[in-house]
């Protein structure tokens, strides 16, 4: 202040360097260029606007070596500002916002939950698919052995339905209708079936590990366990 009387909510840092300037008959300009800082950063240490001063490592920068120009503490000069710092009152909360402030704030919050459950909903639909299609492998060309025994539907429409059914852990790998699929590890009590239009090749790295069952027709136990297996099997009326 222009007064050198000190404001209320001072801390008395300010008032302090401006004394000591004023004693020393030291005016604003010698001091800043005696500090190499600006005269409007001298004033406002003195004035304890630190706001002006780009922040608080600068503001207590500023402080010590304008403390130790003018003959006071440093530290002691510091350590009252650190205290200021310190006892800064936090930014109101929430509760004291306006009715309109409130308002934006909560439809923002509800916004924000909707948007996570969007967003959850659609990561669970992204893993479920990705787990179908991973199960699903992608098509590769694949010989089919010769011998094909037909089964035909129930319902005596065209096509071939192989369901394995796992008894122990195993690996089943199918060539449906000449596309490969991925292999798939099938634990206890887990099933896959494979639908083709023409035939369906099955294997398994286990053959005593798996039931087959084709067009609804249960054949038992594929093979002997612990050998691997194979078998093809095609639609009724099939080339």
């Amino acid at each position: 202040m222009a007064d050198g009387t000190p404001r209320p909510d001072t801390i008395g840092v300010g008032s302090a360097l401006r004394r000591a300037r004023e004693i020393g008959g030291i005016s604003l300009d010698e001091a800043a260029r005696d500090t190499r800082l600006r005269a409007d950063q001298l004033r406002a240490l003195e004035e304890e606007d630190f706001e002006a001063l780009g922040g608080d490592v600068y503001a207590r920068a500023m402080l010590r070596t304008y403390a130790q120009y003018l003959g006071l503490k440093p530290g002691r000069v510091a350590a009252v500002y650190a205290r200021h710092a310190d006892d800064l009152e936090p930014p109101p909360p929430p509760a004291k916002m306006g009715r309109l402030e409130r308002g934006l704030a909560a439809s923002r919050i509800r916004d924000n939950q909707k948007f996570l459950l969007v967003a959850a909903a659609v990561l669970l639909v992204v893993l479920v698919a990705v787990g179908l299609v991973s199960r699903g492998g992608a098509p590769a060309p694949a010989a089919i052995p010769s011998t094909t025994p037909s089964f035909a539907s129930p319902s005596g429409s065209l096509g071939v339905d192989v369901t394995i059914e796992a008894t122990g852990p195993v690996e089943v790998g199918a060539v449906v209708d000449g596309t490969q699929q991925a292999p798939t590890t099938l634990r206890p009590a887990e099933s896959v079936s494979f639908m083709g239009e023409e035939q369906v090749a099955v294997t398994a790295s286990d053959g005593g590990a798996i039931r087959v069952v084709v067009d609804g027709h249960d054949l038992g136990v594929a093979g002997a366990t612990g050998k691997p297996w194979s078998e093809t099997f095609a639609a009724a009326g099939s080339s």
